[in-house]
């Protein structure tokens, strides 16, 4: 097995021409106070200082010419007729997290739930930044990230954003099948504690581990995005 010495300085060979960010949900249901979800989230938000952390990511690609993706989570009325659902599913549909009026208007969006954090947009909403098709569940088997990826030529994909142990990780095991060099910041991710399933982001962390070229810190891709 490789040392992760190694696999840390081979994920920290970036550079715009090939490299890109992706964040997962960068939204107000699950990084905010504000959030249907910050009973679950916020410790986790809070001890890795997620969103601080994301937007130094988002200032470092801006400033260094990396190409942003995003990939969002919505719901729309029609998606509550499932006839089926997994537990975090159902509780989203209860909740109404992530919740839209419909794919065709944006009523109702700005500062819900479903909207970006406000010191997320100047970022995302820049004309520049790519903002995918919304996934389902949890992976991006159902948007459309890795086409947008692969239009741009991107190759090693720096990755972050909600939930460490859902959409994270399965947008990272996705891109690892598709042959995509994948470093997951640590602390610009968070997860759900549960008093019955345990630790969602500390489970994160052993998969990420076992599955990613690395695992790195703010402090580290930050530095690495600055040296090319």
């Amino acid at each position: 097995m490789a040392k992760e010495s190694e696999l840390l300085t081979a994920a920290l060979k970036v550079q715009p021409a090939d490299t890109a960010v992706v964040f997962i949900d960068p939204q107000i249901d699950v990084l905010s106070e504000k959030g249907v979800n910050w009973g679950a989230v916020g410790a986790s938000v809070t001890e890795n200082n997620t969103v601080e952390n994301m937007e130094r990511i988002f200032k470092a690609a801006k400033a260094n010419g990396f190409d942003v993706f995003i990939s969002p989570h919505y719901f729309y009325p029609t998606d509550s007729r499932w006839l089926f659902n997994g537990p975090l599913e159902a509780d989203e549909i209860h909740t109404h997290t992530f919740a839209r009026t419909g794919p065709l208007t944006l009523e109702g969006f700005a500062n819900s739930g479903a909207d970006w954090l406000d010191r997320f947009k100047p970022y995302i909403e820049d004309g520049k930044t790519i903002i995918c098709s919304p996934h389902k569940v949890f992976g991006p088997q159902t948007n459309d990230v890795v086409l947008q990826l692969g239009k741009r030529g991107i190759s090693k994909i720096i990755l972050g954003g909600m939930l460490a142990n859902m959409c994270v990780e399965a947008h990272l095991r996705d891109f690892l099948e598709r042959g995509f060099q994948v470093a997951v910041v640590k602390d610009a991710t968070a997860g759900p504690r549960h008093p019955v399933w345990g630790d969602g982001y500390q489970a994160a962390m052993i998969n990420y581990r076992f599955l990613a070229h690395a695992v790195v810190s703010t402090d580290e891709i930050v530095e690495a995005m600055g040296q090319r």
